[in-house]
């Protein structure tokens, strides 16, 4: 397991001063006024709630897709699901218990395949604390990475992905399951794309990745973010590397209330096993059940190879 992660201690700060900033607004305001105490503490702590809302109004406006259109409940239900998903990934697990949950190699029995996890933007190894978990119960290997530099190149993230993966299988004998949120998807097809060997891995899952950018990305500075552009040079680049072999590894899971990956139809690949979800903002998508329990069969399942129903 990595030592350090610098965008640990970004959000250490970020979430130490905005809980500074609302617990001293309630404090000085409270003999005066108690409901603006209460007011104020709210929009500050809470603040947050209202960048998702306005993902999601651009996602009404710009991402629908006309064959799994959400209505207005459903983009509703999706804010409030991320409002409560965002603070314990941005604000817990990723600033404070990003080593909760060591990598685990083993020793283990004979038979067990491995994962490999690769987290998205603006996150770390801490996004999959409970995915991470339920695979050290269940004695299965695996390495979560940090991706860094935070807001360099795509590109630069190909020597933690080979590193883990060499890791994995050295310890299990097997290839492993690569399972990726968000841009982490885009990190696994930039190592494919230098690995040049589709057997090293025996299924890549993505998890509300931008495999042809996102609208979004427009408005973004960063390196990293430019590269996600909807239909941007790096992501036409990347496309024109792979091929039907390679997209038949993927299992892409994507949501018609993704409030960061839109239009909804970036997230899936040609030839690709691509799951619809509906009704699920982006990083609420990673923790869905039905997400979870169907990509970890392909890493508990004896064989590993799972066929699932798509209803």
């Amino acid at each position: 397991m990595q030592s350090h992660s610098a965008l640990a201690r970004l959000q250490q700060v970020v979430t130490v001063t905005l809980a500074a900033l609302s617990l001293g607004w309630f404090a000085w305001h409270w003999n005066a006024s108690p409901g603006i105490a209460v007011a104020g503490f709210v929009l500050i702590a809470f603040s947050y709630a209202a960048f998702l809302a306005v993902e999601f109004v651009a996602l009404h406006f710009v991402g629908g897709d006309p064959q799994a259109r959400p209505g207005a409940l459903d983009l509703i239900r999706a804010w409030v699901g991320e409002v409560i998903s965002a603070p314990r990934v941005f604000c817990w697990r990723q600033p404070f218990r990003w080593r909760a949950v060591p990598d685990f190699l083993g020793p283990v029995d004979g038979g067990r395949r491995g994962a490999v996890f690769i987290h998205g933007f603006v996150c770390n190894r801490g996004f999959w604390n409970p995915w991470l978990d339920r695979l050290r119960a269940a004695g299965h290997p695996f390495v979560a990475v940090n991706l860094e530099p935070v807001f360099g190149s795509i590109d630069e993230y190909v020597p933690i992905i080979e590193d883990a993966v060499e890791r994995v299988t050295r310890a299990t004998g097997m290839p492993p399951v690569l399972i990726c949120h968000s841009m982490g998807g885009l990190a696994a097809r930039a190592w494919l794309r230098v690995a040049k060997d589709h057997r090293r891995v025996h299924r890549v899952v993505t998890i509300g990745s931008p495999h042809n950018g996102t609208w979004l990305g427009r408005f973004s500075h960063l390196t990293n973010g430019r590269e996600m552009r909807l239909d941007g040079k790096w992501v036409r680049e990347l496309a024109k590397a792979a091929n039907s072999q390679s997209h038949a590894l993927f299992t892409c899971w994507y949501s018609n209330c993704d409030n960061i990956v839109f239009p909804v139809s970036t997230a899936t690949l040609p030839g690709a096993d691509n799951r619809l979800v509906r009704g699920v903002a982006h990083v609420d998508l990673a923790f869905d059940r039905l997400v979870v329990e169907e990509t970890l069969a392909f890493v508990l399942a004896p064989s590993g190879d799972v066929n699932f129903s798509q209803e």
